[in-house]
Order: structure tokens, then C-alpha cells, then sequence
């Protein structure tokens, strides 16, 4: 049984003078709740779009749930939830009619999920659906895209418009949805959020990938970054002198060494002969990684499978 739920492979969209997205290879496993993260304008919504087959690309292939975007794309949407990232409402008068319309639709006659997340959002759907401000609108979206309790949601910068509360209200319902074993593909320029939930992320750049990382293996690298501080640069001198371990960098105290997690041991070993004034472990958060990446560019990006 196939695991991998979104797939592209050379995916390209040209729209000339380097705006679109150019050969964009993507694997979303079942299950997985997978970042797509980048700045304004880098590409993310194309590549949704094309996704959900909305575009047609000028080259490549884009797939969900084994078909093909461009020429099943009615089937696609059955299979799953969708969160635009221009969210545009039909005529109706209040966000309970819109939910109500949504809900005949997708056949849902259960709404206590729907309540639910109603709920958590802080949502009041009885609103005037046009004077809804731009919060609102996207808590009620939303709603109506998991009240279908679908395995697959496609979210396009979902938390644009949210308060900080809000946006731990809809990470809470992300969770629940892995929880549930469906898999989730969420495009944000939050580093935190994406941090927060995601297994893998994609991070692009005009048009183009220019790396995937697993957030366990950001989280645990195989190699250590830690800041010593001495109790004087006497002392500091005295390790440099006599010590194996890779300095990155010093001052006149305290410097970074660079560590394989093998060597752990030994270093905190040889530590006790030193007077220490502070141990801090140098962690390398999702943002701090991106920009490292994106300063890059693409050279040097290997694809991670």
C-alpha cells in the first residue's frame, strides 16, 4: 500500500522574468504533517494551486491520493480539505449559512467536530459574513474546511489574520488531526508555528526548493554546538592548548566548540579539570537554519528522501 499522499515531481510553473515555481519535487507521507515555508512571493501558493489543480504547470506532474491534479482535480477535491490563502465567501448573509451550505455539500450531518472547533476558534459564525473582519473570515474557512473530517487538508497560510491565541487554537486542532492519523501539508512564513507541528519542512526560495529537513533531526543533530565560559582567560588559553575538540570561535573567556554527540562524555570529562563559570548548549532553531539555507541559495541543497 503506497504511503506517499502528495507527491511532485519537476513540477514548473513559468510566469517569465523568474516569478513561478521550477522543478519541484515534494514526497508528503500519510500521516505526516509537512511544512512548506518561505517568504511572500517565494512560491508556496503556486505551488498549492497546482497542487489542488487550479493551474495547469507548464512542466512536471503534481499527484494527491495517487491522482493527477491537473486532470482529476474534481475527484481531489472530494478527498480533501482546502484552505485558500484568499479566502473569498459566496453571497450568503451570516457564517452559520455559509457553514450550513458547506455542511450540505460535504454531506456532514454530525457537527459536533464542527461545534468543536467553533469552539476552540472563538468563532461566532451568526457574524455578517461580508463585514466579518479578516480574522473571522479566516476562523470560519477554517471551519468549514475540517468539519468534513477528511484525511488529507491542503492549508495555505492558515493562520494569516489569527491573534497569538488563536494561532495555538488552530495548532491545537492541527495536532488533533495528526492524532487522527490524516496528513496535513500547511504553507506559513511563521517559523515558530511550522516548529511547532510539522515533521518535515520545505523551505523555498524564488521558485525553488532549496531544502527539506526533518524537525527530529534539527532537534537532534548529530553534531553539538556548546559555549564554555572560564573562570578567567588563563583558563581558556589552558584548554585551547591541550584540547582535541573543534573551537569554532573564542573570546577572551569562552569559546564554542563543536562536538560529535560520540564525544559528549569525553568532553564533560575533560571539563572537570577547568574551572567553568557556564555549559550552554548552542540549539539550532527552524529559523535559524532557513536562514543559514537561504543565504545559500540553492547550491549545495541535496535532497533528502
Amino acid at each position: 500500500m503506497r504511503d506517499i499522499i502528495l507527491e511532485t515531481h519537476g513540477l514548473t510553473k513559468d510566469y517569465g522574468k523568474g516569478r513561478g515555481i521550477f522543478d519541484i519535487d515534494l514526497e508528503v507521507k500519510k500521516g505526516e504533517v509537512f511544512g512548506f515555508i518561505g517568504t511572500n512571493g517565494s512560491g508556496k501558493t503556486t505551488t498549492i494551486r497546482n497542487m489542488m489543480g487550479f493551474i495547469k504547470p507548464d512542466q512536471g506532474s503534481s499527484r494527491v491520493c495517487g491522482m493527477d491534479s491537473w486532470t482529476q482535480s474534481a475527484e481531489i477535491m472530494k478527498q480533501v480539505s482546502y484552505v485558500p490563502g484568499e479566502i473569498a465567501f459566496p453571497s450568503l448573509a451570516t457564517g452559520t449559512a455559509f457553514l450550513k451550505s458547506q455542511a450540505e455539500y460535504l454531506g456532514v450531518t454530525d457537527f459536533s467536530y464542527m461545534n468543536h472547533v467553533i469552539e476552540l476558534l472563538q468563532l461566532d459564525p451568526t457574524a455578517n459574513l461580508k463585514r466579518m473582519s479578516k480574522g473571522m473570515k479566516q476562523k470560519t474557512a477554517i471551519a468549514a474546511a475540517l468539519m468534513g473530517e477528511k484525511e488529507v487538508l491542503i492549508l495555505d497560510e492558515p493562520t494569516t489574520g489569527l491573534d497569538p491565541l488563536m494561532r495555538d487554537a488552530f495548532l491545537e486542532l492541527v495536532r488533533e488531526e495528526k492524532k487522527k492519523g490524516h496528513t496535513v501539508f500547511m504553507s506559513s512564513h511563521i517559523f515558530e508555528e511550522i516548529e511547532e507541528v510539522c515533521d518535515r519542512v520545505a523551505m523555498i526560495k524564488d521558485g525553488h526548493i532549496i531544502d527539506i529537513v526533518s524537525l527530529y533531526d534539527l532537534r537532534h543533530p548529530k553534531e553539538k554546538k556548546f559555549i564554555v565560559e572560564f573562570a578567567d582567560s588563563q583558563e581558556k588559553d589552558r584548554f585551547i592548548e591541550n584540547t582535541s575538540f573543534v573551537i569554532s570561535s573564542h573570546d577572551s573567556s569562552s569559546c564554542q566548540i563543536n562536538i560529535s554527540t560520540t564525544e559528549l562524555n569525553s568532553l564533560f570529562g575533560v571539563l572537570k579539570n577547568y574551572q567553568i563559570q557556564y555549559l550552554q548548549e548552542v540549539h539550532l532553531s527552524l529559523q535559524k537554519h532557513f536562514m543559514q539555507i537561504y543565504k545559500e541559495g540553492t547550491q549545495g541543497y541535496e535532497r533528502k528522501e
